[in-house]
Order: C-alpha cells, then structure tokens, then sequence
C-alpha cells in the first residue's frame, strides 16, 4: 500500500485528529520532546498508532527536510474525493454551495495557505486539476498547518468540463481576474458559488475563464498587481463568508 511522510508537529496531529488517513507510525526525533510533541504521541498511543524514537539526523533523511519540528509520520495517501460525491453532498446541506477552484497553482507554499484558509472560511470543497498543478502532499500539508487533512480535495481531468457541470447544478462560477468587469464586493455570495483562482504567473486559463459567470477583481490603491494567489484568494473566501454570515449581500442594481 501507498505511503507518505508528513512532517510537523501540526500537521501530525491534525492527520491524528481527522481520522481520514491510515497512519503507521509516528517517528520523534527528540530526547526530550515538548508538551506540544507530548500532546500529540498521547493522542497516537489513544489510537494504537506505533511510535518510534529516532535520531534527529535520521528524521532529517526521512523527511528529505530540517524543517520537521523533531516530529513525523508515515501515512497512507491521500484520502481524494470524487467530484460527484461532493456535489451530492453539498446539494443538501446549509449555507449554499461554496467551492474553490485551483486553475494550475504549482507552488506548495500558495497551495498550502489557500488551503489553510478555505478550511476557516467553510469552503465545501476544493478542486484541483490533475496536471499542471501541484497536488497535496507533505510540502502542501506543512504549508497549510494540517488544514489540508481536514479538507475535501477533489481532482479533475479537465476544470473548464468541471465548471460547466458545476453551472448545470445551479452553481454561478466566479473567476478571480485583476481585469474582471465587476468588484467582488458586488458579487451576491449568498448564492451558490464556486471560485476560480489561476496559476500565480498566468491567471485564470482562456478555457476555464470562459465558463465564468463574472470575472471578480479586487480593488487595489495602487496600479501594481501586488497580490498573489493565495492573498487574493484569502480575501475574497472571507468576502464570502462575511457575506454569508451577517446576512449582507449587495444591493441590486449595485
């Protein structure tokens, strides 16, 4: 069976916590472990989850890096789900639909934060295209604080396919673009949505922009594009959940 090393002492414990994963063994590379190391080896000897003692240089090699906090984990891969599930899923359930939509982001550390947020911001779930994309790994995992091991991770074939399935279920599709014809603040996210966020150098794909309902812009002071994916997206999935919790969406005509 497929296996991995997460690395970290937050994204072992939360792998712990979600349960999704097939976890085999938790590696310390410490003597003297701290109470957040502690807390963590309590919950995997709760769960029956092998431990083992290591030395620092050893968890180094394991992890391929020197940023493990003294703390791993061999898991089983990825628990990815298929779209079609997470659409039955969400038709159900209150608040409305809330997807996003990654277009080709390819650094760890941006998909990692986007992550991050989307779990505090109640995203449903999070698509991802099989190619061109960098896919959720350990690297994305440290980079998320464990958020990824929460999270609903579905990978397509072909986004622009994708988005047209997701507007046949009455879901209105909302590209991220610093040229869009609309603020965000304008957009009524209320409604059922799924945002699109491009690749940090190119943007949203021709393809996949066209699917768009509304192309969004963020409202900057400056004429320098300074924000990049994981910014830009961070505002607007807390656009949609302030939006969504004080009951505010825009006024008509707006």
């Amino acid at each position: 069976m497929r296996s991995e090393i997460i690395y970290g002492i937050h994204p072992v414990h939360e792998a712990l916590r979600a349960g999704r994963r097939r976890i085999d063994r938790i590696y310390v590379g410490t003597d003297k472990p701290s109470e957040r190391i502690c807390t963590v080896l309590r919950m995997a000897e709760e769960k029956t989850v092998p431990i083992s003692e290591v030395k620092p240089g050893f968890l180094r090699e394991l992890c391929g890096t020197g940023v493990h906090q003294g703390l791993a984990a061999a898991v089983g891969a990825y628990p990815m789900i298929d779209i079609e599930d997470a659409l039955s899923e969400i038709s159900s359930r209150h608040p409305p639909a809330f997807f996003l939509v990654l277009d080709g982001i390819t650094d760890p550390q941006n998909l990692g934060a986007l992550l991050r947020t989307a779990l505090c911001a109640g995203v449903h779930a999070v698509i991802l295209p099989k190619d061109r994309s960098v896919q959720p790994n350990p690297t994305v995992c440290k980079a998320s604080a464990g958020a990824m091991e929460h999270l609903r991770i579905a990978r397509v074939t072909n986004v622009a396919s994708c988005l047209k399935m997701l507007k046949q279920r009455r879901i209105w599709i909302v590209g991220l673009d610093p040229g869009g014809g609309t603020w965000m603040y304008d957009i009524d996210w209320s409604l059922p949505v799924a945002v699109v966020i491009g690749a940090e150098s190119r943007g949203i794909r021709p393809l996949v922009k066209a699917q768009c309902d509304w192309l969004a812009a963020i409202p900057q002071a400056s004429g320098f594009n300074s924000l990049n994916a994981s910014v830009a997206g961070a505002l607007v999935m807390y656009e949609v959940l302030r939006v969504r919790k004080c009951g505010c969406p825009p006024e008509p005509g707006a």
